[in-house]
C-alpha cells in the first residue's frame, strides 16, 4: 500500500520499446513499473516505492527524503568555460540586466 505521506515525485510515460507505460519515480531513479495503462503504471510505482522504503526501515537505511519536502536557497554554482562566461557578461551588458538575471532567464525557458 502506499504511503500515508507519499510526496515523492513521480511520472508516468509512454515507454516504445515496451509498448507499455512506465512508472518512474524521481527520488528512486533505479525503479520502474510496466503497466497497459497510465493508472496502473502510477498505482505500480507507488507500490514499488511503499514495499522499497518498508523494506529500507526495516533493514535500517536512510530513506531519499522527497524533492517536494526540501528546502532551496535559489542559488547554485554553474562553471562555464572562459570564453562563455565572456559571452554571457557581453549578452547581459547589452540587455542591461546582470548575469545572474540573465542566466535565470534562460534556465526559465
Amino acid at each position: 500500500m502506499a504511503l500515508k505521506n507519499d510526496h515523492y515525485t513521480y511520472r508516468v510515460t509512454w515507454s516504445a520499446d515496451d509498448n507499455e507505460y512506465v512508472g518512474l519515480c524521481a527520488e528512486f531513479p533505479g525503479l520502474s513499473w510496466l503497466a497497459k495503462t497510465p493508472e496502473g503504471a502510477l498505482r505500480g510505482i507507488r507500490k514499488v516505492i511503499a514495499d522499497v522504503i518498508d523494506d529500507m526501515k526495516r533493514n535500517g537505511e536512510e530513506i531519499p527524503e522527497p524533492i517536494a519536502n526540501r528546502t532551496y536557497s535559489g542559488k547554485f554554482m554553474v562553471r562555464v568555460p572562459p570564453e562563455e562566461h565572456r559571452k554571457l557578461a557581453i549578452q547581459a551588458a547589452e540587455a542591461g540586466v546582470s548575469i545572474n538575471r540573465l542566466a535565470s532567464a534562460k534556465l526559465s525557458k
